[in-house]
C-alpha cells in the first residue's frame, strides 16, 4: 500500500467518506421510516455547519473585515474536500463569492437520486456555518445563493456579505 501516492489516498479516502453519508442515509430511510429523511439531512448539515463555524473562528483575524474570511475559510474547506472552488472579490471589502465550478457531492447526490437534497443540505450548512460565527463574533454577516449546480446552473455561486 505504501506505493500508492498520497493524492490517490485522499481522493479515495473523500470518496469513502461521501460513500458512507450515503450509506448513513440509506440507513436512516431503512430504520426510521417514520422520519422524514430531508429533515435529517438537513439537521445533519446544520451541525456540521456548527461545527466548522467553531472551526473557522479560530482562524478569523477580527482586524479585517469578515465576510471575505469566511468566503475564503469555504473555498479552503471546499477544495480539501476535493470540490472546485473558488473566491471572487466583490463590489466592496465587506462582500466576496464562493464559486463552485464542480462539486462530487452533486455526483453522488444525483448517484443516490437525492438531488433534491442537495441545495438544501448546502444551504443549510452556509446558514449555520455563519450564524455560528455571528453569535461568536456578534457580527452579521449573510449569505444568498444566486446559482447551483443541482439548479441547472454553471455554478454554484453564493454571495457572503456584511
Amino acid at each position: 500500500m505504501s506505493d500508492v501516492p498520497l493524492q490517490k489516498k485522499f481522493e479515495i479516502l473523500s470518496e469513502i467518506t461521501r460513500a458512507q453519508h450515503f450509506a448513513w442515509h440509506a440507513a436512516v430511510r431503512k430504520l426510521c421510516p417514520d422520519v422524514d429523511p430531508m429533515e435529517v439531512t438537513l439537521e445533519m448539515w446544520r451541525i456540521t455547519g456548527e461545527q466548522t463555524g467553531d472551526a473557522y473562528r479560530r482562524r478569523i483575524d477580527r482586524k479585517l473585515p469578515i465576510a471575505p474570511q469566511i468566503a475564503a475559510g469555504i473555498c479552503w474547506s471546499s477544495e480539501c474536500m476535493g470540490e472546485d472552488a473558488t473566491l471572487e472579490k466583490g463590489a466592496n471589502e465587506r462582500e466576496a463569492f464562493v464559486v463552485h465550478r464542480a462539486c462530487p457531492w452533486q455526483r453522488w447526490h444525483e448517484k443516490n437520486d437525492l438531488v433534491k437534497e442537495d441545495r438544501p443540505g448546502c444551504d443549510a450548512w452556509f446558514a449555520a456555518t455563519i450564524e455560528t460565527l455571528n453569535r461568536a463574533l456578534g457580527t452579521s454577516v449573510r449569505f444568498e445563493t444566486l446559482e447551483t449546480l443541482p439548479d441547472g446552473g454553471k455554478t454554484c455561486r453564493r454571495r457572503i456579505f456584511e
